[in-house]
């Protein structure tokens, strides 16, 4: 039965009757679906545009310029030994651990199209280096859900943990394999500072377009399926393994949109559930990777697999702090103050970090083209 279902022609038959649904759905509910594409669009130009476009032009001229190449020699040897990716994947990590989803892995892709990292080290690196940011947990995770800095904190740290723990399992895979050589990574000294700004902004503009479109969509798709009963049928099944109906049903929606299924949880008893989501990032974040994945031959279920085992770990971490230290989050509030009593906007917090991280990588890369100037300068003595 299963194999019959697998055939091209079974397959074609299957999304015929799905997109006849679809159809049918959006000509019955015109309102509803309008209603839920004007929220996807207030959430990209509030939030997503605001937050993310910085870090992808950032990221962008990292890589463009060559400065993730002068980062990777001063972390070459915790990168390589920790997670078997040599250090200009730590560009990557960075961004992705303070920009949120989907920086790290854009940047991971972009460190691979470049000749930064080779093809195992950056499946490796898509495994563990696409998370959320400090800006969504600590400030609409933590404040916003939960009314507690302490909690986003707690669960920003075990959002940390479950990742570096992924990446750390992940060295195992693709067996053992040489680090990435000298001519496989460019020298990068030839883009003009000009250029590169250029070819950032159009690939970051590209980029946020690409989000916000998979944003609206299943802004859409979330609106219609609790519309026409979906979600609620599903989460009926799930209480039949004794889950509440409640937490069934957020977590049916963060499976799909991290954003809509953490917005519903309340109380420190659903930490260990916000945590999975957070880690597992759902399905339109993945698809906004997927966008990005196109034609670089890299393989997804890598990627996918590191994404669900960070969501368990993540869980796992969660439910270890609350059961086993119940003074965690208390004890977290004095370096989170500013979180709870609201003097810093979390887009303020994404773009504070955004110029701290382009100046220390400018920083690197001037440090680096000196030393290469000087080195050169001492070669051309010797020749004459």
């Amino acid at each position: 039965m299963l194999r019959r279902l697998l055939r091209p022609a079974c397959r074609e038959l299957v999304y015929a009757v799905v997109l006849l649904c679809a159809a049918a759905v959006l000509i019955a509910c015109p309102q509803q679906s309008m209603q839920a594409a004007q929220q996807g669009i207030s959430l990209c130009a509030e939030t997503i545009v605001p937050s993310l476009f910085p870090f992808f032009v950032l990221s962008g001229m990292v890589v463009e310029l060559g400065l993730a190449r002068h980062l990777g020699r001063l972390v070459e040897r915790v990168m390589w030994p920790l997670f078997r990716v040599n250090g200009a994947g730590a560009t990557a990590l960075v961004l992705g651990l303070v920009g949120g989803y989907p920086v790290g892995a854009r940047t991971a892709i972009e460190l691979y199209q470049k000749g930064c990292c080779s093809q195992t080290e950056t499946e490796r690196l898509l495994a563990f280096c696409n998370n959320s940011g400090p800006a969504f947990i600590l400030g609409v995770v933590g404040a916003g859900v939960f009314g507690s800095g302490r909690a986003g904190l707690a669960l920003y740290l075990v959002h940390v943990a479950a990742s570096v723990c992924v990446g750390v399992l992940f060295r195992f895979y693709g067996g053992v394999e040489e680090r990435c050589k000298p001519d496989l990574r460019p020298a990068g000294g030839g883009v003009s500072f000009a250029l590169a700004f250029t070819r950032s902004v159009r690939s970051a503009l590209t980029g946020v377009l690409n989000i916000c479109a998979f944003v609206m969509t299943f802004s859409v798709i979330l609106g219609l399926l609790a519309r026409v009963g979906v979600l609620e049928t599903l989460t009926r099944a799930l209480t039949w393994f004794g889950m509440d109906a409640q937490q069934a049903y957020q977590l049916l929606r963060g499976l799909l949109e991290v954003s809509s299924g953490v917005r519903g949880l309340a109380g420190s008893g659903r930490l260990p559930m916000a945590a999975f989501m957070l880690g597992w990032a759902g399905l339109c974040v993945h698809c906004q990777v997927l966008s990005f994945l196109m034609d670089s031959g890299l393989r997804v279920g890598t990627y996918l697999a590191g994404k669900a085992l960070h969501g368990a770990l993540s869980a796992l971490f969660a439910v270890g702090l609350v059961r086993w230290f119940p003074n965690a989050l208390p004890a977290a509030g004095w370096l989170v103050p500013q979180v709870e009593n609201g003097l810093v906007p979390k887009l303020s917090v994404s773009m504070a970090a955004a110029w701290v991280l382009w100046l220390g990588f400018l920083a690197v890369a001037l440090f680096g083209r000196r030393n290469r100037k000087k080195r050169g300068g001492k070669g051309r003595q010797v020749a004459v």
